[in-house]
């Protein structure tokens, strides 16, 4: 990771500041209160947001509704921008958030933006949700804060340390084993309650897999048995089959007879039917004889009502004619009323244009009255005519409807005549059809004759049925019982069956739950014992190794820091000891100095060692030290010149007001501040 420029607006006491980030040692340089601190911050929170028990406050200014942090870096070629937003409502809170990534920007909510700070630095994802000390122990420390985690108790320290390098999950195993093995206890105890009554389960199994070799054995009694009464049912319905079957024959005969009764009925019924035909068809015989019948009466009628028909189409032409000759007068007045309508009303003649006078149109009315008058007159004579003829034409149609219907009557004697002789042949035909079906009566009558001599020979065999009927109802009701019996005892060993089977199952339930038991007791033993020993044993010589390099590496930036002869280590907590002359010295009583050395060997050796445990990290090429010789004489200012070419850093940033300082770096930004503002030197 390479830093390369932020911007703070209204951030603490920056109102509007660009500062850029070279690469190689930079040196924040400035009297105490002007601002060096600010940058620190800004660029943590750049990064990670506020961080637990961090206020808004502490970073927007005073006065102002809104800050904003803008971070320009660098990882593995890819050029980052951050920016986080501050905005004042009832509480100072972060606002919106944006990171734009080679130039593609996208707005990111606080969590998401730090989980995606998280992974571009290769930090452990646990980080997310908690303080973010991997940042503080290897980037950036305020070297007060790490005087305070020297002088914290041994336990926070030691819980420090392991939660920095990723340890505390040894503890949480640990702890989690606990909770599995707790887990295990308790779920065999659920399956030692589950398998309580196995012994009585095999006692009952043992009994029912008796109960069903008893009944196994009855069964095979009542098959034979069942068998037997079977068979004797089966023979008893052969024998009333064989009884039923002479009695079904009797029965048949006996219908034979009957049909051929009722056939001879019929026959007697169709004799006499048609005896009372033949004496219908002599009646109407004698009838037809009496009437009598003449066939040129009939030509003699129809000759005179063709006569008549035609004097009635003679009749018609007159009628037509004189009607004519009415209809003609009569248009011919209605056509002088129309001249004399006209001559009434014309003053000139048309022709000549002359005036008409009176008279001439009372000559002219005279002639036209005239005509008129002997038209009239002929209109009542010709209509009297009419009304003549018109009598005559209907006198003449009475008389032809008239002969028509003796025509008619005629003919209908005629046919009747002439059926005499069909009678004739159909009484012959019924003679001889009476005499066919008497003699079908005689073969009939003897058939059943024959069929009543043969009825007597069944005699007897209804009795004979009835009691072969009992014997076989008694012998199909104890084959049901026997078969009842037989499908209850095998309905019971199904049942036991069954049941023997549900305890089966229980049973190997039972010794698949005893062998899980036995297998938590070994996993619950090796958990509390092989596994949890074995974790803590891990987890003990981890702390060893850390302490052990730790130490030596403490040890080693000390001695560069301080000239005399002192013997530094760690305890196994962590804890730095300084001894001299071998008598050891407690942190509060070193001297300013020495205690600057302390915290910032410390700092140094954390740094150093979580780069190379943790050798992922994107942070690890650079270092930022906030007055890290806060005390120092100027003997041990002159070591820190050793001090920072031994980190081998690529970007190394320094807070100082030291001025001697100045003279290790290979840039300087100077910082000042004016009436409450910081602003850079140039």
């Amino acid at each position: 990771m390479k830093l390369k420029k932020i911007i703070l607006n209204n951030i603490r006491s920056y109102e509007n500041q660009e500062i850029n980030f070279p690469e190689g040692s930079t040196l924040l340089s400035g009297d105490i209160g002007s601002g060096k601190t600010s940058i620190l911050l800004g660029i943590e929170f750049a990064l990670f947001g506020t961080q637990p028990g961090q206020k808004g406050s502490a970073l927007l200014r005073n006065g102002k509704n809104s800050g904003r942090i803008t971070l320009e870096f660098e990882i593995n070629g890819k050029e980052i921008i951050i920016e986080r937003n501050l905005k004042k409502g009832k509480t100072i809170s972060q606002d919106t958030c944006y990171a734009t990534i080679d130039g593609s920007k996208t707005q990111l909510s606080v969590m998401e933006l730090k989980s995606l700070i998280l992974e571009m630095l290769n930090y452990p994802k646990e980080f997310s949700k908690k303080q973010n000390l991997l940042y503080k122990f290897t980037v950036y420390t305020p070297q007060e804060e790490m005087k305070q985690i020297i002088m914290q108790d041994s336990e926070t320290r030691t819980n420090t340390i392991r939660y920095i390098f990723g340890i505390e999950k040894y503890k949480q195993i640990i702890e989690n084993a606990g909770i599995v093995s707790s887990k295990i206890r308790e779920e065999k105890r659920v399956m030692e309650s589950v398998v309580l009554g196995f012994e009585s389960d095999r006692e009952e199994l043992a009994k029912k897999e008796n109960e069903i070799s008893e009944n196994a054995l009855n069964l095979i009694s009542i098959e034979k048995e069942f068998l037997s009464v079977a068979e004797e049912r089966k023979k008893r319905r052969e024998e009333m089959d064989k009884i039923l079957e002479k009695v079904e024959k009797k029965n048949m005969i006996a219908r034979e007879i009957e049909k051929n009764r009722i056939i001879i009925s019929g026959k007697k019924e169709n004799i006499s039917n048609n005896l009372d035909n033949m004496e219908q068809f002599k009646n109407q015989v004698e009838i037809l004889k009496k009437l009598g019948f003449d066939a040129s009466e009939i030509f003699r009628i129809e000759e005179d009502v063709s006569m008549k028909k035609k004097n009635k189409e003679e009749l018609g032409e007159t009628l037509l004619k004189v009607s004519s000759e009415i209809n003609s007068l009569a248009i011919r007045n209605q056509e002088n009323q129309i001249v004399k309508e006209r001559i009434i009303h014309i003053e000139n003649c048309p022709t000549c244009l002359q005036k008409v006078n009176l008279d001439y149109k009372k000559n002219i009315f005279s002639k036209i009255e005239l005509e008129m008058s002997k038209n009239n007159e002929n209109i009542s004579i010709l209509n009297a005519e009419r009304e003549k003829l018109l009598g005559k034409i209907k006198e003449i149609n009475g008389e032809i409807l008239s002969r028509e219907k003796k025509v008619q009557e005629l003919n209908i004697l005629s046919i009747r005549v002439r059926g005499i002789e069909e009678k004739k042949m159909q009484m012959q035909k019924i003679q001889e059809l009476n005499h066919s079906l008497e003699k079908e009566i005689e073969e009939l009558n003897l058939r059943i004759n024959i069929l009543a001599d043969s009825l007597s020979e069944f005699e007897g065999f209804e009795e004979l049925l009835k009691q072969k009927k009992l014997d076989f109802d008694d012998a199909s009701r104890k084959e049901r019982i026997a078969e009842i019996k037989l499908a209850e005892l095998k309905r019971e060993i199904l049942v036991l069956s069954k049941y023997i089977e549900v305890i089966k199952e229980k049973l190997r339930k039972s010794e698949e739950i005893k062998r899980k038991i036995n297998y938590l007791v070994e996993i619950e033993n090796w958990i509390s014992t092989d596994f949890i020993n074995l974790v803590s044993l891990i987890e003990k010589n981890i702390m060893i190794k850390l302490k052990s390099e730790f130490s030596r590496i403490f040890s080693e930036w000390f001695s560069m820091l301080v000239s005399e002869s002192f013997n530094v280590y760690v305890r196994d907590d962590f804890t730095p000891v300084i001894e001299l002359q071998d008598y050891e010295l407690d942190y509060p009583y070193l001297s300013g100095g020495e205690r600057t050395a302390v915290a910032l060997a410390y700092r140094l050796a954390l740094n150093q060692l979580i780069n190379s445990v943790l050798s992922n990290i994107e942070t690890k090429d650079i270092v930022i030290l906030d007055e890290p010789t806060d005390g120092f004489s100027d003997q041990q200012l002159d070591k820190m010149r050793d001090v920072l070419n031994q980190l081998n850093v690529k970007q190394l940033i320094i807070v100082s007001h030291e001025q001697k300082i100045e003279g290790f770096v290979e840039n300087i930004i100077k910082l000042s501040k004016e009436d409450g503002i910081s602003r850079i030197e140039f």
